[in-house]
């Protein structure tokens, strides 16, 4: 127990670490491979609840030009609960580790995502709008053609930010057996600091992956609204 203790201690930080976590990362492709799957599912699922949630709401609510005070409510309440409070709260509901810790993902991944949407739709100029409406256009044809196309960018930034978000939080979940690269994170008794600095680059890359391909979905949807006159 002493020899553990002792060489946990001396497992500290050096220039040689990056070279030992990139040979963990080599040596051990199927363990992080497996809880990057694990990592993954825990946060697709959060992401996934958290837009089906969000979205329609703060679109909506943008749409009606109410609901401000839901809005803003909802993003201070997001930022000030702490991640690991929620998990154990949720464990304190129900003893089934992925939906308790998947449902404080939600609450932390809806606040960006329902405050974005609803600034971004409320937000289009209303100049813009009554034009449309002098058009003809119904209040349905306005928001799906002219507000959402328009609030995309925005929109979106919320979506990467949750996404962001809730990839680097999902670490945490580990504690409450959740899973996932945060598993080898917060064990450095037995995978060693290279193992610790290794996982941590890959939920790195997993979030850089994630803000990537929410910008490119995103170009792939504004482009049928883009002129090419």
């Amino acid at each position: 127990m002493e020899e553990g203790v002792i060489h946990l201690l001396a497992d500290t930080f050096s220039w040689g670490t990056f070279p030992d976590a990139i040979r963990f990362i080599w040596h051990n492709p199927g363990l992080l491979w497996h809880k990057s799957v694990e990592h993954l599912q825990l946060s697709g699922a959060a992401i996934g609840i958290a837009l089906l949630l969000a979205v329609p709401l703060g679109v909506v609510l943008g749409h009606l030009r109410r609901g401000s005070f839901v809005a803003i409510s909802v993003s201070n309440v997001g930022r000030a609960l702490p991640s690991l409070v929620l998990i154990a709260f949720a464990l304190l509901v129900s003893g089934h580790f992925f939906l308790n810790n998947t449902a404080a993902l939600v609450v932390l991944g809806v606040p960006p995502i329902l405050t974005n949407a609803y600034f971004g739709i409320e937000g289009v100029d209303r100049n813009i709008v009554e034009a449309a409406r002098g058009m003809g256009m119904s209040g349905r044809d306005i928001l799906l053609r002219v507000e959402i196309p328009l609030a995309m960018p925005l929109i979106f930034a919320g979506i990467r930010i949750a996404a962001v978000f809730i990839i680097a939080t999902a670490t945490i979940a580990s504690v409450a057996g959740g899973g996932g690269l945060g598993d080898v994170i917060v064990d450095q008794a037995t995978y060693h600091l290279s193992g610790v600095v290794a996982a941590s680059l890959v939920v790195s890359l997993l979030a850089f992956g994630a803000a990537g391909l929410v910008a490119v979905i995103r170009k792939l949807l504004q482009r049928p609204y883009v002129s090419e006159d």
